[in-house]
């Protein structure tokens, strides 16, 4: 059987690792009776912890949210995730929270086993970062319409369209979406009644949010699909579809999410969903892909690549 402090550590590891938690399989887990199990819980409430007791013969447990972050037990693997997320961070797309990740790395590295700091370190001296240059965002503003999101209320804000336009939008957010230099938001535009994508470094929200609103049938495609064809697509004169003659996962390594929409029609075959404000750009792009294909639309397309390579025959006597 465990000491007491190693095994009130082990159950804090338990409670933390699932939402909710029986009496018996926490006896078990840690090879004590249910009485000692309450008396552990007991302990961890002495010491600030918020665990809620259920109702019951089986006694359930739950840990709650406190005033103050309570220490996260973490295995070795995650451990070494959130000190590369953190890494990651201090160079991201989320302004502000550079010097922050860094204290907290120095906190997490301070008391890293030596094992698992050599790992952490190996992967920062070999790493160099090549910032993409591209706009940031709040993170007051992310964690803002994240929690809309979760909590089903309504959004409104000030959005900047790319021309410098503004205008008030209402919506009912859905989804978050990052496109690794880019953060969008999907949500339902009220005004519109259609669903819409932002780009969140254009948004300026307006507090407080609400209010609550029943989450409608999302769009046809997941979020982050929708996206990828919001932005490819939807925001162009020309709207193509190809059909491309390889299958949907080597068209995909091929082609960027903002770039092009990939769908499988097959194992052999799939579609190519995107856009342009010039035929001749959509026509070069899907040569330049290296897959055969045929054009589905628009059927001007045709005629632009028929004059396209005719002009190209002839530049080759």
């Amino acid at each position: 059987m465990l000491e007491t402090s190693a095994r009130l550590l082990r159950l804090l590891s338990l409670l933390q690792a699932r939402r909710d938690w029986s009496g018996p399989d926490l006896a078990d887990r840690l090879g004590v009776s249910a009485r000692t199990v309450r008396r552990d819980v007991d302990r961890l409430r002495q010491l600030g912890y918020p665990v809620h007791a259920g109702t019951g013969t089986a006694g359930g447990y739950r840990l709650g949210a406190g005033a103050a972050l309570p220490p996260l037990l973490l295995d070795d693997e995650e451990a070494v995730a959130v000190a590369v997320g953190l890494r990651t961070a201090a160079g991201g797309t989320v302004a502000g929270i550079e010097e922050t990740s860094v204290r907290a790395l120095a906190k997490l590295e301070q008391v890293l086993p030596s094992r698992l700091r050599h790992r952490v370190s190996a992967l920062q001296a070999v790493t160099v970062p090549l910032a993409a240059s591209g706009p940031t965002v709040a993170p007051d503003t992310l964690t803002l319409i994240a929690a809309a999101c979760r909590d089903h209320q309504r959004l409104r804000f000030d959005y900047r369209h790319h021309d410098g336009q503004e205008s008030v939008r209402t919506t009912e957010p859905h989804r978050l979406v990052h496109t690794g230099r880019r953060w969008y938001l999907v949500a339902w535009d009220t005004e519109r009644e259609d669903w819409r994508t932002f780009r969140v470094d254009r948004i300026a929200p307006r507090t407080p949010t609400g209010p609550r609103f029943v989450p409608r049938q999302p769009p046809d495609r997941e979020a982050a699909g929708y996206t990828s064809w919001s932005v490819s697509n939807a925001a162009y004169r020309y709207r193509a579809r190809f059909t491309m003659h390889a299958p949907a996962s080597a068209v995909a390594a091929l082609v960027t999410p903002t770039s092009g929409l990939v769908e499988a029609i097959d194992d052999e075959r799939c579609h190519l969903y995107t856009g342009s404000n010039a035929l001749d750009a959509l026509a070069l792009y899907v040569a330049l892909i290296g897959v055969d294909f045929e054009v589905d639309e628009p059927p001007e397309l045709v005629d632009r690549i028929r004059l396209i390579a005719d002009r190209l025959h002839r530049a080759t006597p």
